[in-house]
């Protein structure tokens, strides 16, 4: 597949990216039709992706050190920004002004200033961070030490970790309830997700994945985003080729669908009826109707796919 051809009003076409760590490109789904119309090239083993506030996509290049800064309205790159040695996952600070960096070699997140890429601070964490969600009112920022099982609670004005959270076994990924009042951390090793409350900052309910015919080994929950209304969990279940739809409030999983290889990562359109499971081992994407909990349709993608956005 060639570049895509952009025109000025394509992001309002609906738009899928997908990062690929083997291709050094961006594969792009069309919305409407649920099909590949193109691909995008990028730094070297692109990984985590996310929106800015100005409608940018920023995509964390690990090998390349840096993030590319793509318009998505021309698909060209903006500019490139650095972020450090083995750059994994991020996210920014509410005005996209901070870029926060889990630094897996390092063992730091970095506080990057996004219009300059100047290095502000280093917070040493656990070894091998990943995992980096910022509160809404930007003055925490919680990033997860797979290898200490811990998520380490660091106050952005001071850089200072606050408090240090053991969970379970592996912790990848995060999401907050739209209200603030918890943080759902996956646990690749632990098949389950530690439910910390922010108001004590400690663990207050843990949710273990069970599946017929799997053993819990194979469980390996990564990949995690909650619904607008707060009410609905969405988790990838990693080798267990699975998504599991999570009722929040009552702390049970309500579905189990099957998806791709892998399921490392997942991402809801704006309305919310579409969950899109990026499958790491299969090289695809599974797209899941969320009212009936039912998969619809699986589009093949780059080389060893890691995350999606997208862009309506």
């Amino acid at each position: 597949m060639g570049l895509a051809i952009w025109a000025s009003s394509a992001a309002g076409q609906g738009t899928a990216y997908v990062s690929s760590e083997k291709d050094d490109a961006l594969t792009l789904i069309d919305l409407a039709t649920l099909s590949v119309k193109g691909t995008l090239p990028t730094c070297q083993r692109g990984r985590h992706l996310q929106i800015t506030p100005d409608r940018k996509l920023l995509v964390a290049c690990t090998d390349a050190n840096a993030a590319d800064l793509i318009d998505p309205a021309t698909g060209r790159s903006l500019r490139r920004i650095p972020l450090g040695d083995a750059p994994e996952a991020f996210d920014l600070s509410p005005d996209g002004k901070v870029i926060y960096v889990s630094n897996e070699d390092a063992g730091a997140l970095s506080f990057i200033d996004a219009a300059s890429g100047k290095l502000l601070k280093s917070v040493k964490v656990g070894e091998e961070p990943e995992g980096v969600k910022v509160s809404a009112d930007g003055k925490t920022v919680y990033v997860t030490s797979e290898v200490a099982s811990m998520v380490h609670v660091i106050d952005t004005a001071s850089g200072r970790v606050v408090k240090n959270i053991p969970v379970g076994k592996r912790p990848r990924r995060m999401a907050l309830t739209p209200d603030g009042k918890e943080l759902w951390v996956t646990n690749e090793l632990g098949a389950s997700v530690s439910i910390v409350s922010t108001a004590t900052q400690a663990v207050s309910a843990t949710l273990t994945f069970e599946l017929k015919g799997a053993r819990a080994e194979d469980i390996t929950p990564v990949g995690i985003q909650i619904s607008r209304d707060g009410k609905r969990a969405f988790v990838a279940l990693g080798r267990a080729n699975h998504v599991a739809f999570v009722d929040v409030p009552a702390r049970k999983v309500a579905s189990l669908v099957l998806v791709g290889k892998r399921a490392w990562n997942v991402a809801l359109d704006k309305a919310e009826a579409r969950l899109f499971v990026v499958n790491g081992l299969s090289d695809d994407v599974t797209v899941v109707d969320v009212a009936s909990a039912k998969a619809l349709k699986s589009i093949p993608v780059g080389r060893v796919p890691y995350g999606l956005v997208t862009v309506e």
